[in-house]
This record gives structure tokens, sequence and C-alpha cells, in this order.
């Protein structure tokens, strides 16, 4: 993954007045923390900032007290309605150094015929990497997979350099058979008729 140069500008005002100027202006307040340094408190600009974070665990270079310093989200408030950015806090991070991130996990192929369905029961998988080298995803094949298959963290290929951070046999995704969940709700509703006559 290439690092996202942002410009970055001192904050000096704190509270909620100098946070809605700075939003007026277009900026986002951030607060970078990490690596045993006194948090650093910054604006940064908002649209450039929203674009890099469209990008799963975007590895950022911010100009930081005179030199160039590598940071990830680490998390971020958003308005409730309009969902734009309000406020973010980055952790500093080297190069070479190792970080654990949960990246998103796609799918693709087909699920076998037959109306079943696939549940992601870890929609991102944690895993540890180097933090100038961290994947935005990983793939998985679901080709032809029937009901009750289920893949597993340890049955899914990492990229170099990664290794898992959840246990190895932790189910990532499963396929349910619609059938037998229609015939589970019949059952079940059958019981409760039952129990009302």
């Amino acid at each position: 993954m290439s690092e996202i140069r942002l410009s970055a500008e001192p904050r000096n005002e704190f509270g909620k007045g100098a946070a809605r100027r700075a939003r007026r202006a277009g900026l986002v307040p951030a607060v970078v923390y990490g690596h045993g340094h006194a948090p650093v408190h910054l604006n940064l600009p908002g649209h450039d900032l929203m674009l890099a974070l469209k990008t799963p665990n975007a590895l950022i270079s911010l100009p930081i007290d005179g030199k160039q310093e590598f940071v990830l989200p680490k998390a971020v408030q958003r308005e409730a309605i309009k969902r734009t950015i309000e406020h973010v806090d980055l952790i500093l991070v080297k190069r070479g150094e190792k970080v654990t991130v949960e990246v998103p996990v796609h799918t693709e192929g087909e699920l076998a015929p037959g109306g079943n369905l696939l549940e992601h029961v870890l929609a991102a998988l944690p895993i540890e990497a180097e933090a100038t080298h961290l994947p935005e995803a990983v793939t998985v094949s679901i080709e032809g997979l029937e009901a009750g298959a289920s893949i597993h963290a340890k049955d899914i290929t990492l990229p170099s350099g990664a290794t898992l951070a959840v246990d190895e046999d932790a189910v990532v995704l499963q396929v349910i058979g619609a059938q037998a969940e229609a015939a589970a709700e019949e059952s079940e509703e059958a019981a409760e008729a039952e129990a009302e006559a």
C-alpha cells in the first residue's frame, strides 16, 4: 500500500468553538499519539482526509515537528447525520514496525447451487503486518461451497510478511442452507402454536 501524503497545520486553539471554526474552514481536528511522544494536535484538510480514509488502514504521511512521519487512523468520529468527519485520532508508526490491524475479507466465486447463504462471521480479519506494507483486504474463494462449509482463519492466504492476530481456528465465513433455516423457523412456529393451544 502506498503512503498518502497530507498537509497538516499545528492546532493551538482547543475546545468546541475552536473545533467548529476549524471545520467551517474545511479542516478536521486530529491528535497523533504514540512512541512515547506527547500527543500532537493538528488540523488536517477535510476533503483530502475523507478521500484518504476510504482506504482501509490508510498509511498517511504527515509533517510533524519539521519531519515527515507515518500515521495510521485509530479512531474516526463522524457527524451522526451527514457522516462528515468531526475528529480523528492517529497513531504514529515507524517503517519496519509491526502493527495489528483488521483487514476487510472479500469473497470471489459462487456458492454451490441451492439457495445457500454466506454468513460473514468476521467481516474483518485481525492480522499483524509491517506498518508500511499493510494489505487493503484479503480475498477468499467461495467457489462451489455447500451448506455447512466454513472457512477458518488458517485457510486464508495472507500477504507476505503478515501473520494472523486471531485464533487460527476462528470461523471467518460459513455457508448456511436456506432450506434448513426455513425448516427451523417452521418448527419454532409449530412449537409456539402448541404452547399457546
